[in-house]
């Protein structure tokens, strides 16, 4: 982790960077995915320091969730006084998965193919707000979950731009605090609110072993090896769309 005094620098000049971004691009503001959890949470702080409350637009995508997330969410946006809706997918969940299943003939979706439609219906959520009122999605996904591919292509990794993609967990978390995200979601175990566990419940690692690894490139080994084969294989989801024309010249021999 960065020192603190240089994290607190870094964290200046990327909300100065929001700023900017936004103002280059021509928005009218920004839509946050308000999941009352640490990281979006932070964006939140810095997004309404860098453009003022009135131009941060959060959104609470409750689907099949906890009451608690919902709650949280609220805790946050009124700590930082910007407007809040509250926009409830799971019947839009339950009926996609419903005719899907309907529709597939020997195919039934799996777990983790039914986890993945709800981070997704999320972002499509997200967007079809930012371009009815001229906003760009700003996203919340940390370096670490990004290192091991702990996001969903499509979902919660996209985005028009993201501020704490190059911080770790411990470095969002302090960020968090300097910016005065209140104790109670600085405290919450990560959780992304889809399977009932918590990240690192999931993962099979921690995320101070993520950063370590980051920082050092080498953690306990298990923890290490666990790592670099989830890097390896999540490779796709922070690359561009692979496309032809890149590559045609190996086919025209």
């Amino acid at each position: 982790m960065l020192e603190k005094q240089r994290l607190f620098k870094e964290a200046e000049n990327a909300i100065r960077w929001i700023h900017d971004y936004v103002e280059r691009i021509g928005a009218k503001g920004v839509v946050v995915g308000n999941s009352g959890g640490k990281d979006s949470a932070t964006v939140i702080a810095m997004a309404t320091k860098a453009l003022g409350k009135e131009r941060v637009l959060t959104i609470a995508m409750p689907c099949n969730s906890i009451q608690s997330d919902l709650e949280d969410a609220r805790l946050v946006a009124q700590k930082f006084e910007v407007p809040f809706i509250k926009v409830d997918l799971s019947n839009s969940y339950n009926e996609l998965e419903n005719t899907i299943n309907s529709t597939l003939i020997n195919i039934e979706l799996n777990k983790e193919a039914k986890i993945n439609v709800k981070p997704r219906l999320r972002m499509t959520t997200l967007y079809a707000i930012a371009q009815s009122l001229g906003y760009l999605v700003i996203g919340t996904g940390n370096l670490c979950e990004r290192m091991v591919g702990y996001t969903t292509k499509w979902g919660d990794s996209a985005s028009d731009f993201n501020p704490i993609a190059n911080f770790t967990v411990e470095e969002v978390l302090a960020i968090g605090e300097y910016l005065g995200v209140p104790d109670k979601i600085i405290h919450k175990a990560p959780n992304d609110g889809l399977g009932g566990q918590t990240d690192e419940e999931k993962m099979g690692i921690t995320y101070k072993q993520i950063a370590e690894y980051i920082e050092t490139g080498k953690t306990d080994l298990d923890a290490m090896k666990s790592i670099e084969k989830r890097n390896k294989s999540s490779k796709h989801k922070r690359e561009a769309v692979p496309v032809y024309e890149v590559e045609r010249k190996k086919y025209l021999e």
